[in-house]
Order: structure tokens, then sequence, then C-alpha cells
């Protein structure tokens, strides 16, 4: 297993880029060992046994691993409004809480010279700054870099002429922002690869290393170290581990509602017999779907399918950073007007500082209609109440629920946030470029795909039946990281075959 893990890692670093390696990046000096002893004579037969061996392995099509991240937090907007997972980065590794952002693509984290960054955070984790000078794997990139010229082209990049480093600076769409520059180092997982678990990989990769904040991102109460990128351009951090082939071209997630939040993040493909999927809209720099139309207590509302549509066809967004749901207004009022005339008189709606609620004094799975949001492919998502209704709290004895879909005006976009993704398996294939989703417990295992990319499905959310027998067509339940370091721990104390 050792040996395996050097071989995957020593050809990571020959394939990066000259920009990578040269400039500012990252400089390894490999260790190199005689297979054969110089004063032993081997056969040539022997030989040739291992050059065969080898060119087999050069010919084989490496399919990557699986790499899991924890998930901690919420869709709650009172209690988090987010969820966010740890990396650990730089040489030793430091741990970072970061928010799981699938609307932009970029990982940052904020520096030990950050100007505005909060010091504490009201969710109750201890914030912690990325220092380039204690890391000893640290590399910067500079205005001369061709790297950096490429990623100017690519995404949000400047160069100052007083520190000549590549720098960015961006803007989110509530208004919030962050800038500093970009550094190569060292990013740490475990990783799921065949019938074997490699404990302590690491892989280096770009992120930002943010020296300013501003907007929301200055505020303590729901302050965390940076945000994970897990957009579809080249440098969020799956476009740079899967174009290297150490994880699939897809991931994963499922975002537990109820009770303490938490969930699963998978870079790879979580398999459902369920799961339904439909296209990606192309050459979209974010999850945009086509939204074809939305059924209230089963019934089509009178909804033109063009107003999903914005200018430059972008359609739906799916966007794990968003807390709750946007909606066009041309859908947003048939929607709510749908919603309220399909309730019983013991509901009663209410306007609520220019929202949109009811006061309820039973459950309101049972009192609210399921709302079905249609999408092309013949793929349904299917919102519970809880779904698209948020909870306020009691008012005059009577719990209150408000709309949790926001209106969105002169011809916005819409889009779905973790209010809508929750409790829902959600795969992002960016190899096919579609998406797909499941009702899920997200508090139960799931199963894993090692051959992600590789299965045909045939219509919508079934697998095809295969034949094949190959080790790496294996399905792993993925386990929480203590137990799987545990297994790996007794199985290496008791000699098993397969490490």
């Amino acid at each position: 297993m050792a040996g395996g893990v050097l071989v995957v890692l020593s050809v990571v670093l020959l394939v990066l880029p000259a920009a990578v390696r040269g400039g500012g990046g990252i400089h390894r000096l490999l260790k190199l060992e005689r297979t054969f002893p110089v004063q032993e004579r081997v056969g040539i037969e022997v030989i040739k046994a291992r050059d065969s061996a080898r060119h087999s392995k050069m010919s084989e099509s490496y399919s990557g691993g699986i790499v899991d991240f924890p998930v901690v937090g919420t869709s709650d907007p009172y209690v988090v409004g987010l969820y966010f997972t740890k990396v650990r980065l730089g040489s030793p590794p430091r741990e970072f809480n970061v928010q799981i952002d699938t609307g932009s693509d970029i990982l940052w984290v904020t520096c030990s010279s950050c100007n505005d960054c909060p010091q504490n955070s009201g969710l109750g984790i201890p914030l912690n700054f990325f220092d380039a000078a204690s890391s000893s794997t640290v590399s910067s990139i500079s205005c001369s870099d061709a790297m950096c010229a490429s990623i100017v082209q690519t995404a949000s990049a400047e160069c100052s002429g007083e520190s000549n480093q590549c720098g960015y600076m961006f803007q989110y769409g509530d208004g919030s922002g962050t800038a500093g520059f970009y550094v190569t180092d060292l990013l740490y997982f475990d990783t799921v690869l065949g019938a074997s678990l490699i404990a302590n990989s690491s892989a280096p990769i770009v992120f930002g290393c943010s020296t300013s904040l501003f907007g929301d991102l200055t505020k303590s109460d729901r302050a965390v170290d940076g945000i994970f990128g897990f957009g579809q351009q080249g440098l969020s951090v799956i476009s740079q581990l899967s174009s290297r082939g150490i994880t699939p071209k897809i991931f994963s997630h499922c975002l537990k509602g109820e009770g303490s939040g938490g969930g699963i993040l998978v870079l790879g493909e979580i398999l459902d017999p369920r799961i339904v999927y439909t296209p990606l809209v192309p050459s979209q720099p974010h999850y945009n779907l086509y939204l074809q139309n939305i059924a209230v207590n089963g019934q089509l509302l009178p909804i033109d399918p063009a107003v999903f549509t914005t200018p430059g066809n972008q359609g739906t967004i799916v966007d794990s950073g968003t807390t709750l749901a946007y909606l066009v207004e041309a859908a947003y009022e048939p929607f709510v007007t749908a919603v309220t005339a399909a309730l019983s008189s013991s509901v009663t709606p209410i306007i609520s500082k220019g929202n949109q609620c009811y006061l309820v004094s039973t459950s309101v799975i049972d009192m609210f209609p399921p709302v079905a949001f249609n999408f092309a492919g013949g793929a349904s998502l299917v919102l519970r109440p809880v779904d698209y209704l948020v909870y306020m709290g009691f008012v005059d004895g009577a719990s209150m629920w408000c709309m949790g879909f926001i209106k969105v005006q002169n011809q916005g976009t819409t889009i779905l946030g973790d209010l809508v993704l929750k409790d829902k398996i959600f795969v992002y294939d960016l190899a096919r470029q579609r998406i797909g989703w499941a009702d899920y417990d997200c508090s139960s295992s799931v199963n894993v795909s090692i051959t992600s990319g590789k299965d045909e499905f045939v219509n919508a959310g079934q697998l095809s039946v295969s034949s094949s027998s190959s080790s790496t067509d294996i399905v792993f339940r993925m386990m929480h990281r203590s137990i799987k370091a545990l297994l790996l721990s007794i199985l290496v104390s008791i000699g098993c075959p397969f490490l």
C-alpha cells in the first residue's frame, strides 16, 4: 500500500504543468530506488515479466478514488443557515472550517494578515488563519508565472506590482466579497481506492489566501474560515483533482435538514436506484438546469416556461451556498396563490413583514400540498411543505410558517438553495453534464461507486445491470472517518493480504 501511494503521488507531481513546477511553483526531489540490486544478477525472464506488468499498468485507465468530507451545519436560517466542512492545508497541516458552496469555484481561507476578518464565530467553532510563512510546502504564484496568466483568463485574478503576487478580488451574490492572493500548497484527504483505504493522502492544489473581507463575511455570527467552491471551472478543487486522475469528475452531497443537521459530502458518485437526472445548461459558470414547469397538488401552474430562461439561457441555478430559495416574479405569484388555495380553513394566511406566512395549529405536513418542480428529461424535484416553508415560531398560540421562496424581480434568476436541497442526495456529474437527486435520510450511510462515470444509466435514475466483476466496480458504504482509520489500523496489524 505504501508503495502504491508513493507512485500515485509521484505521478501527480510529474503531470503538473510547467507553470506550477517552475516560477513560484512547487519543487520536489523524488527519491528513486533500483528495482533490482546493482550487485545481483537477474534473469532476463524476470526482467521481462516485470516490464510486462509495468506496461499493462501503464495501459490501464486510472479511475481515481473517492474522497469524503465531514459535514456540519443546517439549512435553518435561525440556527446556522449554512453547511460547512473541514479541509486540511499546508505542512504541517492545519484544519479550516469552510462553507460548502456549489455556486462558486475557488477554495479560499483567511490569511494570518487578513484585515477586517472576524476573530470569533457565533457558530461556536474556533477560527483559524492560514500562515504561508509557517508552511514548508507552500509556494506563491507570481505575476510572471504562466499559471497566473491562465488564471486571469479563466477566473477572478489580478496582479499587484508591489508584491508581485497573483491576486484576486471577487464578490458574491449577497454583496459580500473577498480579496487576497493565490498560493499552491498541499490538501490532505482520505481516499477510498479499489479494495483499499489510503489514509493521509495529499495533493498540491491552488487556493486563495484572503487578506481582506467585506460585507456579511466580516460578521461574526456565522463566521467560518473560508469558502469551498465546488463549481465546474478549472480552479475548483473538484476540477483540479479530477484533471489529475486523483478523484472522479463527479461529486455528491446529502445535507441533513432535521435536528442538528450535518450530512455527507463525497468526491465521487453516490448511488441510489431512485435518482433521477436532468441535463445541465451548457457553457454556464454555475449549475444551471432547465426548469420547465411547477405543479402544486398535482396541478400544473399557468406559468410560461420562458420565465425560467433568463438572458443568455442560464436556467435555474442549484446553489448550496444559498440558504433559502428564489423564484422569478412571474412564477412566484401563481405558486403562492396555488399553495394558499389548497389550504383548509384551519390555516390562516397572514402577511408578516412583507412575507406570505401562515398560522397553523397542526402539522404542516398534513395541511400543506406537495409541490413538484419539473425539469428537462422528466426529472421531478418533489418538495414537502418543510422544503418550501420556514418555521418562524409561535404567534397567538399557533405555529407561524412563512414562504421560504423569495420573489425575484426584474427578470432575475430562480435559485434553489439549502432549503430545497436538504434531505436529498444530489449528484453533480460533470463528466456527463447532468445533475441527479433522490429523497434520502442523510443521517444514513450511502453507497458510492468506485467507477464513477463508467456505468451507463437507462431512463431516469435506473442503473444498468453490468456483468463486470472487476474489483474496480465495487460499491463502498461510506463510513465515518474515525471508523475507517480504525479499520485500516486493524487490517495493517493483522497483515491483510490486499493491503
